[in-house]
């Protein structure tokens, strides 16, 4: 690191657990965002501030007036942009240092397992199931881990995948893909505009112990937040052995276009 790495990184490098050394591994990691909404916008926010060296970004939505209230890496003046190149200048203003790779676009599943392959961590802050579980099975299949986070109404939720160990759960474990589960947006029900920030840093938070190679954190587990009485529910999360996706006997899902058309919406998260 030069002198103004050092001065700019100063307070995470007198961290006993970060040092000169994590710091390091911050500047060399690459991260995968998939989502430019509530929880994409804080969580690119504190990965560049922290000096991750390349982040990646995936969305093909643009900005809306309606998103300000909470997807606080756009501005006013970028409505009707693309919400990466949103996100992109607001990230070279707190850091020009990070290379920021915007790509605005519907990732099927084969540009998906290409850009997760290329990164070390991924975050998944999109806003329907159908993203989640091929982003899931994505880094199941290229051994990655996975930060996945949600928001709706006053309540959200984080678990990390980390599929670097045999043992880990996937998100199918968790919701299964075959299940009959409400794909709820905060375009038609709302969204408590600080839950997204609490969901998101977190996922920021995990990404970056995941990168540095601290221990514990929310890796097996699954964190819930009421954002309207601030309870914060922590629970162990198993590997399903029946799991149609991690299991001794996966099936095979049909490829699905990552953000399809028929599913997605203006206003994410």
């Amino acid at each position: 690191m030069n002198d103004q790495q050092l001065l700019r990184y100063s307070r995470h490098i007198l961290l006993n657990e970060i040092g000169i050394e994590g710091q390091e591994r911050l500047l060399a990691g690459h991260i995968l965002i998939v989502g430019m909404g509530g929880l994409g916008s804080p969580a690119a926010l504190y990965l560049a501030s922290s000096g991750v060296g390349r982040i990646t970004l995936c969305d093909n939505d643009t900005v809306d007036f309606s998103n300000l209230q909470r997807q606080i890496i756009h501005r006013t003046a970028t409505v009707g942009q693309p919400k990466v190149l949103s996100a992109q200048a607001t990230m070279r203003d707190i850091n020009p240092e990070v290379e920021c790779i915007p790509l605005q676009m519907h990732a099927d599943e084969a540009k998906l397992m290409e850009l997760v392959e290329q990164a070390d961590v991924v975050l998944d802050c999109s806003d329907n199931f159908a993203t989640r579980y091929a982003v899931n099975r994505a880094c199941l299949a290229k051994r990655k881990p996975l930060v996945s986070g949600a928001a709706i109404l006053t309540s959200g939720q984080i678990s990390v995948f980390d599929f670097r160990r045999a043992d880990a759960p996937c998100y199918n474990c968790l919701f299964s893909e075959d299940s009959e589960a409400e794909d709820l947006r905060c375009a038609t029900t709302g969204v408590f505009a600080p839950l997204v920030g609490i969901i998101g840093t977190m996922q920021a938070a995990e990404a970056l112990k995941l990168l540095i190679g601290l221990e514990g954190g929310l890796s097996g587990k699954l964190l819930f937040v009421n954002a309207l009485d601030m309870n914060f529910i922590r629970s162990d999360l198993s590997k399903d052995p029946a799991c149609s996706v991690c299991g001794p006997n996966p099936t095979r899902m049909a490829a699905k276009e990552l953000l399809c058309e028929s599913r997605n919406v203006r206003n994410r998260n």
